[in-house]
């Protein structure tokens, strides 16, 4: 954990999201002494406020992000196999009317409205087949199917649409249960030795020829410790340019665009396992996906963001837009009434001085600052997608300051509970089932959907569901929070109900708090820990 001979970390990472988590696992992987420190909880912010997908960001072609889009389409199948319990493939159906009109002002519509006025507001049939050409094409793609035309009028997909729409593209990407992926990268970075500091604020530092004095305080107790590291990166997402000036005295040259992202989560609307791809009036497009069996998640805004990152919610307004939006395409219209919940992130976007939030870059910038002492490396933007690359391009980034480390590794290399065939989610099922009857079909899948071959050993020594302890609802046992407390970092309620998973849906506010009341009674008991321990 430490470098015994100095008392001294080699990097401190602030900021517990799915960029400072990955970086924490790459590094401590390639042998350095890794502290990371979250103010919150693991993946609070931005991380767990995503649309949930690995996708190469198809309407980024319009707008000739090549280079972001190949990286992130050849990233897909990478993380697919290296998680194959928290991701796998989905269908994207993209449905078109000759009629449709847009009024995007991409690079691309406007080199259209120059060559082909009569094209204006549009994006053509042969245009569109053409981005899902390249596509396909961009990134290799051995295990996603590529693209191909739908007939709505037959297949299944159609029969939740208007009946206009007579024919959809189809293509690939990925789902990706978001704050689970951030969880497990900062488990196997434990694992591998890193220190990880969930509820731990950066209130200050000082900065040496050689190495940083970081102040820390828990935002539990209130209590304050300091610690060393020779570097230190800056993750902390929306709060990056706060961290840098306020906390380590830093004034970087490069800045982020704040950018709302809010989503709906609906009844379930249609009746198969495909996702929908809505292109909108405005030129914005919006996803309809399947959502946790019984809901249909519809996102994503993009709406700059004022005031502070921890305040974001979906509006009013936004609500009725997403609302709107989905309407115009589905048969049955729909409205307020039928949404659920909402949740909304902000997404801290290079600031690359674009005309709109919509056509910002999704890409990453790594700046790193040596001036007049110990290094800092600061991460502006990115997306899910490419988090292990910029993991990876960020260790480079400071490969001078550590020289003698170890290389790139995380390639392929499955992270905790995913150590299955992409095709095996089935068969692991069985298998649990068969060592423990007594749980319900949905439980068992459920329990390999978020712990994957972990699962196994949750369950270890229970014979019979009253060995699980009590049922918090939903199928929420004690077993299964005592290892979200032990294992993963859970204190709350809701770190469990919904960020751990989505059961946040399912439970009311009664269980909820009652929840919440046990996990602190647990805490204090000092009993977070594994009954079978």
């Amino acid at each position: 954990m430490r470098d015994a001979s100095s008392g001294m970390f080699d990097l401190l990472i602030i900021g517990g999201g799915v960029n400072g988590c990955g970086i924490a696992r790459d590094a401590a992987g390639r042998g350095y002494s890794v502290a990371l420190a979250e103010m919150n909880d693991l993946a609070s912010a931005t991380s767990s406020s995503s649309t949930k997908l690995f996708h190469g960001g198809l309407r980024y072609l319009e707008y000739f992000e090549f280079r972001l889009v190949r990286e992130a389409l050849i990233e897909r199948e990478t993380l697919l196999q290296a998680m194959p319990h928290i991701s796998w493939p989905m269908r994207f159906v993209l449905p078109y009317h000759a009629d449709m009109r847009f009024e995007s002002e991409t690079p691309t519509s406007r080199l259209l409205s120059a060559v082909m006025p009569w094209m204006r507001g549009r994006r053509p049939a042969w245009l569109i087949r053409l981005g899902l050409f390249l596509y396909d094409h961009l990134g290799t793609h051995k295990i996603l199917p590529g693209t191909s035309t739908v007939d709505l009028r037959s297949d299944r997909a159609g029969r939740a649409l208007q009946s206009r729409f007579e024919k959809a593209f189809e293509y690939s990407d990925c789902w990706v249960e978001d704050s689970r992926l951030v969880v497990l990268n900062a488990r196997d970075a434990e694992r591998l030795g890193a220190r990880i500091m969930t509820r731990t604020q950066v209130t200050g530092a000082e900065r040496h020829a050689d190495h940083w004095t970081v102040h820390l305080r828990d935002s539990e107790t209130g209590e304050t410790r300091s610690v060393e590291a020779r570097a230190i990166v800056n993750a902390a997402g929306p709060w990056v340019e706060s961290v840098a000036r306020s906390k380590l005295d830093i004034k970087a040259r490069e800045g982020v665009r704040l950018v709302r992202g809010s989503h709906i989560v609906t009844r379930k609307l249609f009746d198969h396992d495909k996702c929908y791809f809505f292109q909108g009036e405005d030129g914005r497009i919006i996803f309809a996906i399947p959502y946790e069996n019984d809901f249909t998640l519809i996102g994503t805004t993009d709406q700059e963001h004022e005031g502070k990152p921890s305040e974001a919610v979906c509006t009013p307004e936004e609500q009725d837009y997403l609302c709107d939006f989905a309407s115009r395409y589905f048969a049955r219209p729909v409205t307020r009434d039928d949404i659920v919940w909402t949740y909304s992130g902000v997404r801290p976007l290079y600031d690359d001085g674009a005309s709109s939030a919509t056509a910002a870059t999704r890409d990453y910038v790594l700046s790193l600052n040596t001036d007049g002492g110990a290094a800092i490396l600061s991460v502006f933007g990115g997306k899910i997608t490419t988090y292990r690359r910029l993991a990876e391009s960020a260790l480079e980034k400071l490969a001078h300051v550590f020289p003698g480390k170890s290389g790139d590794w995380t390639a392929g290399k499955p992270l905790p509970g995913g150590n299955f065939p992409i095709d095996g989610f089935d068969e692991l099922v069985e298998k649990l089932e068969a060592a423990h009857p007594y749980l319900p079909h949905a439980q068992a899948r459920r329990y390999v959907r978020a712990y994957g071959t972990d699962a196994a050993q949750m369950l270890e020594g229970r014979h019979s569901a009253d060995d699980l302890g009590r049922d918090f609802g939903a199928g929420l046992t004690e077993t299964e929070v005592n290892w979200l407390m032990d294992k993963e970092h859970a204190a709350t309620a809701e770190d469990v109900v919904w960020r751990r998973s989505k059961l946040g849906l399912r439970l009311t506010m009664e269980e909820i708090a009652e929840l919440d009341h046990w996990m602190k009674n647990a805490r204090k008991a000092g009993n977070g820990k594994l009954a079978a321990e």
